[in-house]
């Protein structure tokens, strides 16, 4: 056997089957309690497939929408093998950059079943594509997706896992403690204005008492929407402390990877 052409051959294909994966992207209308919503869905069609699923992950944006940030994180999901579904909690193309509106828009789902109720609209439509292995899924979210996926989560839904970007933080009563089935990451900028430590101290005071596997940690010298590369600008417009933490972005997203790698059992 000529041993050269035998390492060749098998350089080409393995250069050939790099060269042909492909990020399917494409966006997905669905339903829930009459409104009209467009996910966004984002797979590799090299390591997710009918015969072969993939672990999955649905994504809940920030309160601005979906916009091509959360698109964009689903589309890296993706990158690193995972069935990334971006949900569409408002309405189909509806987003905002105005932090007045945007609180019009999330304050309807705070402290109701609304907010579980319309992420797992999300994450049955992340279900649906048959491209996932249903044992091996989990949430993230951002700011507002943040406290989303916690609420998910209390309800029982069928998660491995979920995290928490920069989100506000939800104490768990008693009986999501019962229902929850999820190892819960909470990623946290330190000097973040928007959640108090008496929050702070009631969330984790819930943790303890209810017995979750959870992990909360705090990036130094972050604030609100420190993932977002755009949060300097916006924080400029509407007169917030919101602002972009490179260092903390990156350290939360290898820990985010970590954790996924924990939950997934698989390595990345």
């Amino acid at each position: 056997m000529n041993v050269s052409r035998f390492l060749l051959a098998g350089l080409a294909l393995g250069v050939a089957g790099v060269l042909n994966a492909k990020i399917v992207t494409k966006p997905v209308a669905y339903e829930h309690a009459g409104v009209k919503l467009e996910g966004y869905l984002a797979y590799d069609d090299t390591k997710a497939s009918a015969a072969t699923p993939a672990p999955g992950v649905l994504v809940i944006p920030e309160w601005w929408g979906l916009t091509d940030y959360a698109k964009g994180r689903a589309e890296q999901l993706a990158k690193l093998g995972y069935v990334a579904f971006a949900a569409d909690m408002y309405g189909a193309g509806i987003t905002t950059t105005d932090a007045k509106r945007a609180g019009e828009l999330a304050t309807p789902f705070y402290g109701t079943p609304l907010m579980a109720a319309r992420a797992q609209a999300g994450l049955d439509q992340l279900l649906a594509t048959g491209l996932v292995d249903a044992p091996r899924v989990a949430a993230i979210g951002y700011c507002f997706g943040g406290a989303t996926v916690q609420a998910l989560a209390y309800t029982g839904a069928p998660l491995a896992g979920i995290v928490s970007f920069h989100g506000s933080l939800i104490p768990p009563s008693a009986d999501a403690a019962a229902k929850n089935k999820a190892k819960i990451l909470i990623c946290h900028g330190a000097v973040d204005g928007f959640v108090s430590p008496e929050s702070i101290a009631a969330f984790t005071k819930g943790m303890n008492e209810g017995k979750f596997d959870y992990q909360f940690i705090s990036y130094a010298g972050a604030v609100h929407a420190f993932t977002n590369p755009g949060a300097d600008e916006l924080g400029k417009l509407n007169h917030i402390p919101v602002a972009y933490n490179a260092a903390a972005d990156k350290r939360s997203w290898a820990h985010m990877r970590s954790f996924f790698n924990e939950i997934f059992a698989v390595k990345k």
